[in-house]
């Protein structure tokens, strides 16, 4: 069944903390208060837009609504759930803080039909917290975890790379951590500078530089290859393109690409397929077979994987379409041997071939 959802931006003027990423304004583009009728005019505004076999979903996204007012989250959700009831949207998500959970709230959340919470983690390593002025710790994130798995809610966490101290070793200890808490679903976001933010404070005084989009794409394909292989459920990689989310806009500095997830799973195609050439001594020729909606990432960004074949192994990269099931491929190697594989495989092969 289809997902639909319908996003709610609520500013987080209730955020017991300036972390110093943040500045929703310009990542989310709303900066005024969001009432009741406004969230009653939004998803009457989409529902129209549906399809009637989709399973519909409220997101209230802002990254703190259980910080605020207590009142004001009663209110936008008692909407919300009057969705639920008329049997109109079976979800409500939400994200929030790892410090703004408690039995009570979800006990409260529970009686709004809330379905979903993300929270907000960012990183597992405790330096990392505290540089980016968090405001939390990793206890606070397991405690806040299981209770919400206790609940029958179901549970996201969300993650960054490059923050201030992060590192490669620290991104890929984050989310083995993650995998232990067992959520339903998980985000990972790289580290962008935005304007008016403690990170652009200490990127002009040089006392902080981001990963680059390289650095980035191979942390975040090692960390896609331990989420896969242990059958989690990764629903985005990198922010959502808006008209601010763009370098030189909203956005100083930061390894920004509106297709990033894309790029990271393009180069865990070209690792593979570095690795069958070798295993099988391959001298001229790999055609993958696939389905059209995989060739782009096959081939990679502006050809850079038949490029990478080309120019370092001197072989030609080719793919062929075929009406085939987008996680099956047929690899055919110097137009003789065929492998049929399943992307499941080569996750797997990867988690290995990464040495995870």
């Amino acid at each position: 069944m289809k997902k639909r959802i319908i996003p709610i931006f609520v500013p987080h003027r209730g955020c017991p903390h300036d972390c110093i990423f943040c500045n929703q304004k310009k990542i989310t583009g709303v900066s005024t208060e969001v009432t009741s009728e406004d969230v009653r005019n939004i998803i009457e505004e989409y529902l129209p837009t549906i399809d009637n076999d989709a399973s519909v979903e409220v997101a209230f996204f802002g990254g703190s609504f259980t910080a605020i007012d207590e009142d004001i989250q009663n209110d936008l959700l008692e909407v919300a759930k009057e969705y639920v009831e008329k049997g109109l949207i079976q979800d409500i998500r939400m994200s929030t803080r790892p410090d703004c959970i408690s039995e009570d709230i979800l006990n409260r959340l529970k009686k709004y039909k809330v379905s979903i919470i993300e929270l907000g983690v960012q990183s597992m390593d405790k330096n990392v917290l505290i540089d980016s002025v968090r405001g939390h710790d990793t206890e606070e994130v397991i405690k806040s975890a299981k209770l919400i798995k206790e609940s029958g809610i179901k549970l996201g966490l969300q993650m960054m790379v490059g923050l201030p101290s992060d590192t490669e070793k620290k991104c890929i200890a984050t989310a083995r951590k993650f995998i232990e808490l067992k959520p339903d679903c998980v985000r990972i976001y790289p580290t962008l500078v935005v304007k008016d933010t403690g990170l652009e404070v200490l990127l002009n005084k040089g006392e902080y530089k981001p990963f680059t989009l390289e650095q980035s794409i191979q942390i975040v394909k090692k960390l896609l290859a331990l989420f896969y292989v242990n059958n989690i459920n990764v629903i985005r990689v990198g922010l959502q393109a808006t008209e601010d989310i763009q370098v030189g806009k909203a956005v100083v500095d930061g390894p920004h690409h509106p297709a990033f997830r894309e790029l990271a799973e393009s180069e865990m195609i070209k690792d593979y397929l570095i690795y069958i050439a070798k295993k099988y001594n391959i001298e001229k020729y790999i055609t993958v077979k696939t389905n059209k909606k995989n060739v782009s990432k096959i081939i990679g960004n502006k050809k850079s994987n038949s490029t990478y074949m080309k120019n370092k192994l001197k072989i030609n990269l080719k793919t062929k379409e075929e009406d085939i099931d987008i996680n099956d491929l047929e690899i055919v190697l110097d137009d003789n041997k065929s492998i049929k594989i399943n992307m499941n495989d080569i996750y797997s092969s990867l988690y290995n071939i990464y040495n995870l």
